[in-house]
């Protein structure tokens, strides 16, 4: 398996860099945010994925780890493949990722090109019970996060506020919470993780 690559940034295209390392030139498919960091370089570390399927052996490369982790847990989801991951990592970061999908929020996941609402609400639900125990957010990020796609979610942190609660206090609250879940359920939920 390759790791990663290291070496010139020959050529670079939307949704494509070449990294050339002793002498052979390596396509990889990447995304638009990977692009914007390495296309200025002239030296280039991609952190790779090698996608293997019957007809094709696809190498995917990415800036960080941060977003190869994110690749492998969106392809991990059923009816995900690499070019609907890649995207959405074109189009939101790793941790505004985990961060939509902690939250609930698959109305983002749809504003990437070829991602469905069922295909959102697929990976909210598949990684939110992994994604939440991998990442720690702040009060203020789960209070300025758009909640889940459902007006519940919404009317139930309205009547927290109105007991008291801050926002902030609201969203932590809420995070963990079902967004299919009635008013009453989800008030309820808020209520006791306040206490």
């Amino acid at each position: 398996m390759i790791y990663s690559l290291q070496g010139e940034l020959v050529h670079w295209e939307q949704g494509l860099a070449v990294v050339e390392c002793g002498g052979v030139g390596y396509a990889c498919r990447t995304t638009m945010n990977t692009l914007a960091k390495i296309r200025d370089l002239d030296e280039v570390k991609l952190y790779t994925y090698l996608h293997i399927t019957e007809n094709s052996l696809d190498l995917f490369g990415f800036a960080d780890n941060s977003e190869l982790s994110s690749f492998k847990q969106l392809i991990s989801v059923s009816g995900v493949g690499p070019k609907a991951a890649l995207s959405i990592l074109s189009d939101i970061t790793p941790s505004k990722l985990a961060l939509c999908i902690t939250t609930g929020d698959s109305k983002t996941l749809t504003k990437s090109p070829g991602i469905g609402a069922k295909i959102a609400q697929r990976i909210v639900l598949e990684l939110k019970d992994k994604v939440a125990k991998e990442q720690k957010f702040s009060s203020a990020e789960l209070a300025s996060a758009p909640m889940a796609s459902g007006n519940n979610v919404s009317e139930a942190m309205i009547a927290l506020q109105t007991l008291g609660f801050s926002p902030a206090q609201c969203g932590t609250a809420l995070s963990g919470a079902d967004p299919n879940a009635s008013v009453e359920e989800l008030i309820k939920y808020g209520l006791k993780n306040l206490a």
